[in-house]
């Protein structure tokens, strides 16, 4: 195919995007507009009939928009639709003209003109529409639908029959009254003799119906949820690639979630790990492998979401992940810094240690203690009363989680994985750490929980014993928490900080009385660790909003209602620091 074909192809793919969306607009402004709606429905009768999906009722409105939408994000299956029900009506139209009255008028033609132009471009641009549907979609769009037409029914009969102005109406009427004006607010109904019901009555019921006609396009059409998990066989090979390049990125343990899935490079020798959330295909950090291989394993992610529609999106990339990912057409939003702590270099002398001194010391002259060990030394029954008080310890029900956490405690292939345990001066367990490896010299925090009633301090006397201590187990480097907006924090008080950035600042501030971003920056800060930049990666800046939305369901700190149903087990979100309730 040459580029002037892939070219014209594209075009008509948009123009099917174009018409949907202008019969969208026209088909809402007849509902508000009365003049509108009666030369519509003057068009649209006898003699007369109008262009694809021009019917001046909300239903059609949120039909040709949702069908758009779709379009655009290019459904295999909303373009059988479109070619099913408008290929037909086309032909329909061809035929009616060869007959009197209908070829008299100069409207049929233009309706059967446009019709036949939006039917062409299907045609033309079917290479476009390859992103496929969920399997389950259609039973339960069945199931959607009935519920839909019952409960739009049910309750537009009962308005029907409470305001209906004309006595002796049969159910039956009242019934198909209110079917017909699901279908159009017009004079389709109004052929009812035995019926008269108030405007409002009408506009209500075809809200109704457009809301479950919607609610049927969402579940037919909706992207699929991407159920496939971290088998057996990926986790073997996503080890394997951290034993040989596990240095590269703190972030690359986290990888091995088992509630995300992974598609490899064709050489093997890279993968990006995701999670599918609302339509999202959202992956975390750095690609896993040789960065020579990257490439291959982005091209392979992207064209799995472009198969199945997702948006794709990347939670806390590196500089360098970034500058691969964007050669292949994401652009990037800087979300904040990584602290990462040089052992070698950790010191709490000099005046700027002053606040950790201070609290380590307090709490060392209680009595505490600090135990740090693999987790393949911990015995069975330690790490099962471990993980049992970790439980135990966590702020609220909900554990928080995705990009910078485990999501897991006590799994024994977690083996180099890191835990500090703390107890008071009668030994009672108060507090404990877990930290998973990132490379040979390495750790990167997974877990932080403590006993409420335990000293002030006790979070930074873990962290202290372990930069201290870190050469037992041949520790270099360690990375902290993540701080959201870090340069915001640092700059926009200083002398010199122009309007933007303090504007910006101070929103930051007023949210963090309920977020504690700013907390969690002056937490970590303390350290005097090295900053390193995260990204979010996007492919269009309107799709933030939805990414938002995505990477709140996935971190633990937007829970999605649930109907009650069976009781499933699913895999546990990685949890937080409780102490400043954000994740990592």
């Amino acid at each position: 195919m040459t580029a002037t074909e892939r070219g014209l192809k594209a075009r008509a793919a948009a123009f099917t995007v174009g018409y949907l969306r202008l019969l969208a607009l026209l088909n809402l402004a007849a509902v508000v507009s009365v003049p509108f709606r009666a030369e519509v429905h003057e068009h649209n009768g006898g003699a007369y009939f109008t262009p694809y999906l021009a019917t001046a009722g909300l239903g059609s409105a949120a039909l040709a928009l949702w069908l758009a939408v779709l379009m655009r994000r290019r459904k295999r299956a909303a373009w059988v639709f479109n070619l099913l029900v408008a290929g037909p009506l086309f032909l329909l139209f061809a035929a009616a003209l060869t007959h009197d009255p209908y070829r008299a008028h100069v409207f049929n033609w233009i309706s059967t003109l446009l019709t036949g132009l939006f039917v062409a471009a299907l045609i033309l641009g079917r290479p476009a529409f390859t992103a496929v549907g969920d399997r389950s979609n259609p039973r339960l769009a069945l199931a959607a639908g009935a519920g839909g037409l019952l409960v739009s029914g049910a309750v537009g009969t009962l308005l029907v029959g409470a305001t209906n102005r004309i006595t002796g109406a049969t159910p039956a009427d009242l019934i198909a009254y209110a079917l017909l004006r699901g279908v159009s607010v017009g004079p389709l109904a109004d052929r009812l003799d035995a019926v008269d019901a108030p405007r409002w009555v009408d506009i209500t019921i075809n809200l109704l119906v457009a809301v479950s006609f919607l609610l049927v396009l969402y579940v037919c059409f909706r992207a699929p949820r991407g159920r496939a998990l971290l088998g057996e066989d990926d986790e073997r090979r996503l080890r394997e690639l951290l034993d040989r390049h596990g240095e590269r990125d703190s972030l690359g343990y986290f990888a091995l979630r088992r509630d995300k899935a992974a598609v490899f490079s064709p050489s093997g020798k890279a993968a990006v790990t995701y999670r599918v959330v609302g339509g999202v295909t959202l992956a975390s950090g750095d690609p896993i492998g040789d960065p020579e291989a990257w490439p291959g394993a982005i091209e392979a992610w992207l064209a799995e979401a472009r198969r199945h529609a997702w948006t794709p999106a990347v939670m806390g990339a590196s500089e360098e992940a970034g500058v691969i990912y964007g050669r292949h057409g994401l652009d990037a939003l800087e979300l904040g810094d990584e602290a990462v702590v040089d052992v070698t270099a950790f010191s709490l002398d000099g005046r700027p240690m002053r606040v950790v001194r201070q609290a380590h010391n307090r709490v060392r002259r209680a009595g505490y203690t600090v135990r740090i060990r693999r987790h393949r030394d911990i015995p069975g029954a330690e790490m099962t009363d471990l993980v049992a008080k970790a439980d135990a310890w966590r702020d609220g029900a909900t554990e928080r989680g995705f990009s910078m956490a485990l999501g897991r405690l006590g799994d024994p292939a977690d083996g180099e994985c890191v835990m500090l345990e703390c107890h008071d001066a009668e030994g009672k367990p108060r507090a404990l750490l877990s930290f998973v490896p990132w490379g040979a010299h390495g750790l990167s925090l997974d877990l932080m929980r403590r006993d409420r009633e335990a000293e002030n301090g006790l979070t930074e006397f873990l962290v202290v014993e372990l930069l201290r201590r870190a050469g037992e187990i041949g520790v270099r480097r360690v990375s902290l928490n993540f701080a959201m907006f870090r340069a915001v924090f640092e700059r926009g008080s200083r002398l010199g900080a122009g309007p933007a950035l303090r504007a910006w600042h101070a929103v930051l501030t007023f949210f963090s009385r309920w977020w504690q971003i700013e907390s969690l920056y002056r937490a970590n800060a303390k350290y005097r660790p090295g900053w390193e930049p995260r990204f979010l990666l996007f492919e269009k800046s309107g799709d933030i909003p939805r990414i938002g939305l995505a990477a709140a369901r996935a971190e633990g700190f937007l829970t999605v209602p649930r109907l009650p149903g069976p009781v499933r087990r699913t895999p546990k979100a990685a949890p937080g620091p409780d102490d400043l309730r954000l994740v990592r």
